[in-house]
C-alpha cells in the first residue's frame, strides 16, 4: 500500500505554513531561521514527492535538486547563525525589532 501524492503535498503545505508563520511572527532571529529551514524542508519534500510519483522515477533529477537544496540550506544556516552571533555580540540582543540601525 502506497501513500498517494496528495498526502505528501498536504504535509509539505502544512510544514511550509508553519515555517512561514514562524518566520513572520517570531521576534527572535534564531527562531526566524528555524522557520526558514522548515519552509526549505517543505520544498524538499515536494521535490521528492514529485520525483517519486513522476513519469520517470528511475532518473535521479529530484534527488539532485534535493541534495543541492540541502547544501544551500546548510550554507544559509551557517551564514545566518554567524550573522546573528555577530549582531548579538555587538547589540547584546537577538530580538529582530531591536535591529533597527546598521550604524554603530
Amino acid at each position: 500500500m502506497t501513500t498517494p501524492l496528495a498526502h505528501y503535498l498536504i504535509l509539505a503545505t502544512m510544514l511550509f505554513c508553519i515555517g512561514l508563520t514562524g518566520a513572520l511572527v517570531r521576534r527572535n532571529a534564531v527562531l526566524v531561521l528555524i522557520g526558514l529551514e522548515l519552509m526549505l524542508n517543505a520544498a524538499n519534500l515536494n521535490f521528492i514527492a514529485f520525483w517519486r510519483f513522476g513519469p520517470h522515477p528511475e532518473k535521479m533529477a529530484g534527488l539532485m535538486f534535493v541534495l543541492f537544496s540541502i547544501a544551500i540550506g546548510a550554507a544559509e544556516a551557517a551564514i545566518g547563525l554567524a550573522l546573528v552571533i555577530a549582531i548579538y555580540r555587538h547589540r547584546r540582543t537577538a530580538q529582530l525589532d531591536r535591529f533597527n540601525s546598521l550604524k554603530g
